[in-house]
């Protein structure tokens, strides 16, 4: 195991009707803004009881952050938030209202030029405004932690960052507000929880066995409930623990203690969402497949061990285990209603991989476990998922 700190500074306030919690979350000598995505908050009560439970406070709102959620949009909310003196933000809604959320915390407060040159990992996070969120769709994590993405439509650019400055304070979880979540969403979301704990998971066999076991717990409990939540779609328990693994995956627990992690396919995933726009999980069902395919020989060893433990497959060498641990996984996400091929997209998977490993090599990038793919193995990955 090797050495790490950990903090994580979220509470959690989880279960049916806490979003009553929020009077008491927030100060109430503060202005507050309300930020949200297309409306849907209002069309399934969310929006009104929230606005119920901070019917005590002075409010103001910043409505219309998309998927991908842009820089134009979010610079548009930080000046309304500056001008009105807002001093506590809040997100309602998934993962892309809370990193655009995370982005205005920043980009209000931020006296030093264009904030953009923070995303380009130029230029430090030195403060921010605190934020919260109630959470709609549990699918990136950003409920409880430190990171968050943003697309810049100028330079067609999609990058991520990260401060301590930008956890939430708290982040209110209410499984029956997942309720009315288009398929599409659940099914990407699933896909976006899986492919998180694989990406922290893919690391050297028995570096951190209890991490990997934990891993290994959120990964079964997925491929346990997916398939309920189509034939029960407003079972409470199903949503509370898609929800819970959802926030688990990527609230920095399970890379304690690992000696490395992958983060390959989010980053081709990125650029092809940026190319083509498709959605962010969608474009990880694609890429880890071939990722761990054209990576069998290093990733042998962890591949059977997840093939074993998590998909309970014991025949067989270790080499034809960890490439039916791969078959499992593409599987799993054609059953949860994924595509997982360019082609599904009418993607030509030669061109698409030439515009992906140009675009990281102009910014210098090197990707996977060992930071040594560069532009003809990220062309090689590409073409796999043909």
């Amino acid at each position: 195991m090797t050495n790490f700190t950990y903090y994580n500074p979220v509470k959690i306030v989880f279960g049916k009707g806490m979003i009553a919690e929020l009077k008491e979350l927030i100060p109430s000598d503060v202005k507050v803004m309300l930020i949200y995505g297309g409306g849907s908050i209002k069309k399934n009560g969310v929006y009104d009881q929230v606005r119920r439970a901070l019917s005590g406070h002075a409010l103001t709102e910043f409505g219309g952050i998309g998927p991908n959620p842009r820089y134009e949009t979010c610079m548009n909310a930080a000046a309304q938030a500056k001008a009105e003196g807002v001093g506590f933000l809040l997100a309602v809604g998934g993962g892309s209202v809370l990193d655009a959320t995370k982005f205005i915390a920043v980009a209000t407060v931020y006296d030093a030029g264009d904030p953009w040159g923070i995303m380009e990992g130029r230029k430090p996070v030195k403060a921010a405004l605190p934020l919260g969120s109630v959470l709609t769709l549990p699918a990136t994590g950003s409920e409880m932690n430190t990171f968050a993405v943003i697309s810049r439509d100028s330079t067609n650019e999609k990058l991520a960052f990260s401060s301590p400055l930008i956890a939430p304070r708290f982040s209110v979880l209410d499984p029956e507000t997942t309720y009315s979540l288009p398929t599409k969403q659940v099914e990407n979301g699933i896909v976006d929880t899986f492919v998180h704990v694989m990406e922290q998971y893919m690391c050297a066999v028995g570096s951190a066995p209890l991490t990997e076991r934990q891993a290994e717990a959120v990964l079964q409990t997925l491929i346990e409930e997916a398939p309920k939540v189509r034939q029960h779609p407003d079972d409470y328990d199903v949503r509370a623990n898609l929800m819970w693994c959802a926030t688990t995956a990527l609230n920095g627990s399970l890379g304690c203690g690992v000696e490395a992690q992958d983060w390959a396919t989010h980053m081709i995933g990125h650029e092809l969402t940026a190319l083509y726009g498709i959605d962010h999980g969608r474009t990880l069902a694609m890429i880890m497949p071939a990722v761990h395919r054209h990576q069998l020989a290093r990733k042998q060893a962890r591949l059977a061990q997840c093939a074993a433990r998590v998909w309970g497959l014991m025949q067989g060498d270790e080499e034809a285990r960890a490439a039916q641990a791969i078959d499992k996984m593409e599987s799993f996400f054609h059953s949860v209603g994924v595509p997982t091929r360019l082609s599904d997209y009418g993607i030509d998977a030669v061109e698409a991989g030439h515009q992906v490993a140009s675009r990281l090599a102009k910014r210098g990038i090197k990707i996977g476990e060992f930071g040594d793919l560069g532009e003809k193995e990220v062309r090689e990955i590409v073409a796999l998922a043909k």
